[in-house]
């Protein structure tokens, strides 16, 4: 921890009321074997099995020393298979400095361990991707989580394959379940398409295009910042530049309110942060498991999405 001296020039650097935290640490398999997904049903050995958990372990341990944070889990694989996952999103939603944990996950792990947790807290980002999974097996999950009281948000890949089951699942959810839509990478959509995932997600138009992001002021850096399984920091997960490492304070002195080095920012972990959109005013309290609590997300008043840019 550093001293301040009240010497001039040597203000400690001012850290944000809440930090939000994207970890990603070094597992990178998964039981699904989507074909737009480079990790698709990829085998960790038990070697990075057992690194990773005990880097999550030694994450949370740092969590619960911090003043106010939230967290969300970005895993390149499926975490809530795994146990240390699981425990981790219940110890820290029971954690009184911690607004919000969540995890992206396709749900394909039993859920009766979420009773456990704060669901206060605790909310997940799910994915449903048709093929993988059978439909009423996922919405028995969804149920489940019903059931529970665990907030969440369910949603799909763009592609055009996948828009029949989209619109059975949609209307197989409860209405108040929002229901999202990611762009597919590289995919270019006619009005007509857009127009179809728009009925399914009125916010489809903010990840139809990507988002033209330098120079422009970002969260990112300031008070969100991307973890990985070292403690290393960026300010997030597409800017490499390296901002120092939560376990031995460096990462304090990198953080500075910066512009986008990037062109274009495409994926919604990351132009959510962007401070020129609107979509902290939409998502406000759901920012992390994209649960758009600003709006009723099926009778928009504001804002509402781009229809093309």
């Amino acid at each position: 921890m550093t001293t301040f001296l009240g010497l001039p020039g040597l203000e400690p650097p001012r850290e944000p009321q809440e930090l939000t935290v994207l970890y990603r640490g070094p597992l990178a398999s998964c039981d699904y074997d989507c074909p737009y997904c480079p990790f698709a049903k990829r085998r960790d050995s038990p070697a990075t099995l057992r690194e990773d958990r005990a880097a999550l372990e030694r994450f949370c341990d740092w969590v619960a020393e911090q003043p106010a944070v939230s967290v969300l889990f970005t895993p390149w694989g499926e975490g809530l298979v795994r146990s240390w996952y699981r425990r981790a999103m219940v110890r820290l939603s029971l954690l009184p400095n911690v607004r919000r944990v969540a995890i992206q996950t396709n749900l394909s792990c039993r859920t009766d361990w979420l009773a456990e947790g704060d669901p206060a807290s605790l909310a997940l980002w799910v994915t449903y991707h048709p093929g993988q999974v059978a439909r009423h097996r996922l919405l028995t999950k969804c149920q489940e989580l019903d059931a529970l009281g665990v907030r969440y948000s369910v949603g799909v890949v763009g592609q055009p394959e996948h828009l029949a089951a989209a619109r059975e699942f949609r209307a197989a959810l409860r209405p108040e379940v929002y229901l999202w839509v990611n762009a597919a990478e590289g995919r270019r959509y006619t009005d007509t398409e857009a127009a179809e995932w728009t009925a399914l997600d009125p916010l489809f138009g903010w990840s139809r295009e990507p988002h033209p992001s330098e120079g422009r002021r970002c969260r990112t850096g300031s008070s969100v910042i991307s973890v990985f399984g070292d403690g290393s920091v960026q300010r997030c997960h597409f800017v490499r530049a390296p901002l120092g490492n939560i376990y031995d304070g460096s990462y304090r002195t990198g953080l500075a309110e910066r512009p986008c080095p990037l062109p274009v920012c495409d994926c919604h972990i990351g132009y959510v942060h962007l401070e020129t959109l609107p979509l902290y005013d939409v998502f406000t309290e759901g920012v992390l498991e994209r649960i758009p609590y600003g709006l009723d997300p099926y009778g928009i008043s504001r804002p509402a999405a781009p229809v093309g840019r």
